[in-house]
């Protein structure tokens, strides 16, 4: 239960530090993993002392144990060792120290390492962390490269010369990390991060050498694993060699087997690329040369027509024609009054021959009354009557005298 303290009734430091040492005393022996980071095997000492860290965390605690419980497993244990221990915790009071008291140390075999990332594989695999559709592609000329790599590695060392030799101006930003040990995880996953989170950095490349499994064991980290699936930037991984395959190579955009891999598949060939451009403009020019001698046989084919090689043949056999037609209807037209003229002379003629004034001109005369009228019939004149005679020269009165 809380403690009643205040500014006027403090507890002495003795007393917190018996507090804490009354509830860690109540937590008994709990099983612990985790790595042995610095060991101390003091010659003719009982007591042997070590240093264990989490690996995933920059969290470590003090071990002690006797050295009959060490020498166990001495064979099998060092530094930077991945262990099981079954410990109690201990509260040292006059220093304020918690450290565990080991009883019993297990080694983490390699098989049952391996065991345990196949089980992380499946449980991240189920996440889709390793989808093929959450890979970035990786740009075809990086400007920037974002290197994470060991200092003064062989890793650093093949990827920047093997880039360079691809692609002279090609530029890095390294950070130079532990590749193995306890502080590998946390560091490499502050480099990615710090890269990711640079405005400049293309593309990240995590490369070490190759190693043992307990070796490239920090690159099959859950937590650095989800850091890279968090990733805005394409990441690469070039961890080991071609049979090396951590869960770094999984969750990554890209897996290289080697660092001279990664360097050739994030960087284009200058050499390569410039062949692959004098292809494409030899390409280009056939395909021009093609275009325009097709383009050459089409025109000389439409100037070798008539209607192009003697334009104005077609103009003259149409002139002919109508010049020719433009004469038979002169001649139609000539034939047409022709005969309507023939016609015409015959029917004046008939119309000549059939008129009163050439009756009159072959003697006859017509008796007219004064109103006009014609005298057809003696019946219709009267005795002393007037009337006028018209013949071919003209008219003169005349008197009925009587009748016959």
């Amino acid at each position: 239960m809380a403690l009643n303290t205040s500014a006027d009734t403090p507890i002495p430091v003795g007393e917190v530090s018996r507090l804490i040492g009354g509830w860690i005393d109540r937590l008994g022996a709990v099983w612990v993993e985790g790595q042995i980071t610095q060991l101390s095997r003091r010659p003719g000492a009982g007591v042997v002392f070590m240093t264990l860290r989490d690996p995933s965390h920059d969290v470590s605690i003090t071990v002690t144990c006797f050295r009959g419980v060490f020498e166990q497993v001495a064979d099998v244990v060092g530094e930077g060792a991945r262990v099981v221990l079954h410990a109690k915790p201990e509260w040292y009071g006059p220093r304020g120290q918690l450290s565990l008291r080991a009883v019993e140390i297990r080694p983490v075999g390699v098989g049952e390492l391996l065991a345990r990332l196949e089980r992380l594989k499946k449980t991240l695999a189920a996440e889709g962390l390793f989808a093929l559709d959450r890979k970035r592609p990786i740009p075809f000329l990086p400007q920037l490269i974002g290197l994470v790599t060991g200092r003064a590695s062989a890793a650093e060392r093949d990827v920047r010369e093997n880039a360079r030799l691809r692609w002279p101006a090609v530029r890095f930003e390294v950070r130079n990390v532990p590749v193995q040990g306890a502080s590998a995880v946390p560091r490499v996953i502050e480099a990615v991060r710090e890269l990711d989170a640079h405005p400049d950095v293309d593309v990240i490349v995590v490369a070490r050498g190759g190693g043992s499994v307990e070796d490239l064991l920090p690159f099959s980290d859950e937590e650095l694993v989800r850091a890279v699936a968090d990733c805005r930037t394409p990441v690469v991984s070039a961890i080991g060699h071609e049979p090396d395959s951590p869960l770094l190579d999984l969750v990554a955009d890209l897996r290289a087997s080697t660092p001279t891999d990664a360097a050739k598949r994030i960087v284009p060939d200058v050499r390569e690329e410039l062949a692959r451009v004098r292809l494409v403009q030899d390409r280009a020019l056939r395909v021009i040369r093609g275009l325009i001698d097709r383009e050459e046989r089409g025109l000389e084919a439409a100037l070798s027509r008539p209607s192009m090689a003697a334009p104005y043949g077609m103009i003259d056999g149409r002139a002919a024609e109508v010049a020719g037609r433009v004469d038979r209807g002169r001649r139609t037209l000539r034939h047409l009054l022709d005969r309507a003229d023939a016609d015409l002379s015959h029917t004046l003629a008939r119309v000549v021959a059939l008129s009163p004034a050439a009756t009159l001109r072959r003697g006859y005369a017509v008796l007219q009354r004064e109103d006009g009228s014609v005298v057809r019939d003696p019946a219709e004149v009267t005795a002393d009557e007037a009337l006028r005679a018209r013949v071919a020269e003209g008219d003169f009165a005349v008197r009925v005298t009587g009748q016959g």
